[in-house]
């Protein structure tokens, strides 16, 4: 068993490929996570995989290490954070239609990407304020509204979803503002953008970039300039700051809203039972 102090290894992962044998599967996972103590989720799905674990780094190690043994996943990259503790109380592995739910079949990233920009090069774009040839950047946010809540690049395009699903046709809706634009679409790891893109490209926008590894990417090899506030993840953390630690943000258990530490603050805060936000609502 490890101990209190034994600092846990927080990854993210997928790869869209097909994957047809998820169900026969399932239980390979099941078993390999058990044996080595590992916790959080894992979905599998016919256009891939996604992935959300943590444990001790010997153990995430081997779990890379059998994952990459299936020919399919040789190349897959992981995004890695840290924390004290155990950000999942649990192991779960799922069998899903899609890695994220888009609802449009014919987008199938694993035949084509849109084309990506990596960490680096759209700080530098940031800086300038326009791309190589020039252009305006644009970023677009593609998370739902309460993710964005917690943070995202400064003055970005945030159309307030409340579901992925929701993103084809409020992004239609635009295009032709942002016709004289380089957009980049950005999410928490780089799966929403990956179908944002192709579908932004399919229905005729022209400069259409995705950010390679998303937020959490950016973070690693950046850290935070032109982002303000954390970035929201589906664990016990909640939300993590620049430098990738848990930045006090909580989730409220009655009303689901993030709650900011200096809302914590509040008389109208009792932890387990509201915020100030269902207090008042």
């Amino acid at each position: 068993m490890q101990s209190a102090t034994t600092p846990i290894v927080n990854i993210a992962a997928y790869k869209f490929i097909s994957f047809d044998d998820t169900q026969e599967k399932r239980a390979e996972f099941q078993a390999i996570c058990k044996e080595l103590d590992l916790k959080g989720t894992i979905l599998l799905t016919p256009e891939g995989i996604n992935l959300f674990l943590a444990g001790v780094r010997a153990s995430v190690d081997r779990f890379l290490a059998w994952l990459r043994s299936d020919a399919r996943f040789t190349d897959i990259e992981v995004k890695e954070s840290y924390s004290d503790d155990q950000p999942f109380k649990r192991m779960l592995v799922k069998l899903k239609r899609e890695i994220i739910t888009m609802k449009m079949p014919l987008i199938q990233p694993e035949k084509g990407r849109a084309p990506a920009v990596d960490a680096k090069t759209l700080k530098r774009w940031l800086d300038a304020g326009v791309d190589d040839a020039g252009k305006p950047v644009v970023m677009m946010d593609t998370r739902n509204a309460f993710e964005v809540d917690v943070g995202t690049f400064d003055n970005t395009l945030d159309y307030r979803i409340k579901k992925f699903s929701e993103f084809p046709e409020v992004v239609a809706k635009h295009k032709d503002e942002l016709a004289d634009k380089t957009v980049v679409t950005f999410c928490t790891g780089g799966i929403r953008c990956e179908k944002a893109a192709i579908h932004m490209q399919n229905i005729g926008y022209e400069s259409v970039y995705q950010l390679e590894g998303g937020i959490l990417k950016y973070f690693e090899e950046v850290g935070g300039v032109h982002y303000t506030g954390s970035c929201f993840v589906f664990d016990y953390r909640t939300a993590l700051n620049p430098e990738l630690e848990p930045s006090g943000e909580i989730r409220c258990r009655n009303c689901d809203a993030v709650v900011k530490p200096s809302e914590q603050a509040s008389p109208l805060f009792i932890y387990g039972k509201f915020c100030p936000r269902c207090a008042e609502g």
